[in-house]
């Protein structure tokens, strides 16, 4: 299935979710014990899986696994953070979303170029992230 531009961007805007996690991790190496997990995932029933691997090959990056019940989700997840900076930030850039879900990823796009300074490592940064992002600061110890 090859999917057009245009027909992507609609899509994502109806059914996409642009995430950043947050997650006390006291197994991480940094001294925040702190773990940061973006996230792009597009959720469907699982009769239209092909849909979900057609956006897989599209991205060239991410999976197609089971999310709950009947439905599956494509997911291009922190573990494909250059993948997310080399493929999914620069299509949304070049192709603009259309409804509100343009600010999530414009905020997305700001935490990924701060995680990719390292700036997420630090407890200022992982404030002025937090603000960037809407989400909840863990409790750090």
């Amino acid at each position: 299935m090859n999917l057009d531009a245009q027909w992507v961007v609609g899509f994502v805007d109806g059914e996409g979710c642009f995430h950043i996690g947050i997650n006390n991790n006291a197994s991480m190496k940094d001294e925040l014990g702190v773990q940061v997990l973006p996230e792009f995932t597009v959720v469907q029933h699982e009769i239209d899986e092909q849909v979900l691997y057609a956006l897989k090959a599209h991205f060239k990056c991410g999976v197609v696994r089971k999310n709950h019940g009947t439905r599956l989700a494509y997911r291009a997840p922190l573990r494909g953070q250059e993948n997310l900076l080399k493929t999914v930030i620069p299509f949304f850039e070049k192709h603009q979303l259309k409804t509100r879900k343009r600010v999530d990823f414009q905020k997305f796009r700001k935490v990924l170029l701060m995680m990719e300074k390292g700036e997420h490592l630090t407890k200022d940064g992982l404030e002025k992230f937090v603000k960037s992002s809407n989400n909840e600061l863990p409790k750090i110890s």
